[in-house]
């Protein structure tokens, strides 16, 4: 049965360490179920509550737009989840801890992805990263607000669910930990562990009011309120992308130059690892 406004259902308090205490929800939530992670799957094979809750079919944008809204008082965030039979409904996921999050800086990881990918790298491929070549830039700064973050990714949700996309309710205190929190393995054939990419997903919060929006299997998509308007600050934004998810321009456009044209001014930005 629908839940109740005003009140978290069983199944949603059971995200929560400490049950939910003090929250609200005002929303009526479609039909749905807790994901638990697989023992034989997660990392800590410890986990003692379900990582998120799922919804049985697709769900409108309004609906996701609402739940962020709810947010502050109800701590938790949606994310729309495409592919929802695998691996979200089987428990192929890795639940952490958002206090791991802490323990990591979206530069030092930067700076180690770089730093790496240069050692293995032949002098051909260092091209590609012209024209930083061999030295990490670090972190771009800040982009402009030109639209409230909240107002953009309820924008960008309307568009995800046009694809008749479930969603998923994660009990986390900001979207960028959301991923981490609920075991979200997507990235792990570049980066074996979630809880860095969420380090940088914070930073991005902050400096481009970036939103986590949507997931699927080995995809991401967030919606972005203050984008690199310039070709100089696009292109240092590039490099920070290039670090996070090089697929996306390997795969993609093949050179910074080229992909920072392609996210110069954008609203949102999507990632795909291999």
């Amino acid at each position: 049965m629908p839940v109740r406004k005003g009140q978290l259902p069983p199944e949603i308090r059971e995200l929560f360490a400490d049950h939910g205490e003090g929250r609200t929800l005002g929303v009526e939530l479609p039909e749905g179920a807790a994901v638990w992670p697989d023992p034989n799957f997660e990392r800590r094979r410890q986990h003692r509550r379900p990582a998120f809750w799922l919804s049985d079919d697709p769900v409108p944008g309004e609906l996701w737009a609402r739940l962020r809204a709810e947010h502050p008082e109800s701590g938790l965030w949606p994310l729309l989840l495409e592919e929802s039979v695998q691996p979200w409904s089987i428990g192929q996921i890795a639940p952490d801890t958002a206090a791991e999050i802490d323990n990591f800086r979206a530069g030092d990881f930067m700076d180690e992805v770089w730093a790496d990918w240069v050692e293995q790298a032949d002098k051909d491929q260092i091209g590609n990263l012209e024209p930083f070549g061999p030295v990490s830039p670090g972190l771009a700064e800040p982009g402009t607000l030109v639209a409230e973050p909240g107002v953009v990714a309820d924008w960008y949700a309307g568009v995800l669910s046009r694809n008749g996309t479930p969603l998923g309710l994660v009990a986390a205190d900001r979207g960028a930990d959301a991923l981490a929190v609920m075991g979200w393995q997507g990235a792990i054939n570049h980066n074996e562990w979630t809880v860095p990419l969420a380090a940088v997903l914070r930073s991005w919060e902050e400096r481009f009011g970036v939103r986590v929006v949507g997931a699927g299997f080995n995809t991401l998509e967030l919606s972005v309120a203050a984008p690199p308007t310039a070709g100089l600050h696009a292109l240092h934004v590039a490099a920070e992308h290039w670090t996070f998810c090089p697929d996306s321009i390997i795969q993609g456009p093949g050179t910074l130059e080229d992909y920072a044209e392609q996210i110069r001014g954008k609203h949102a930005w999507s990632f795909w690892w291999d």
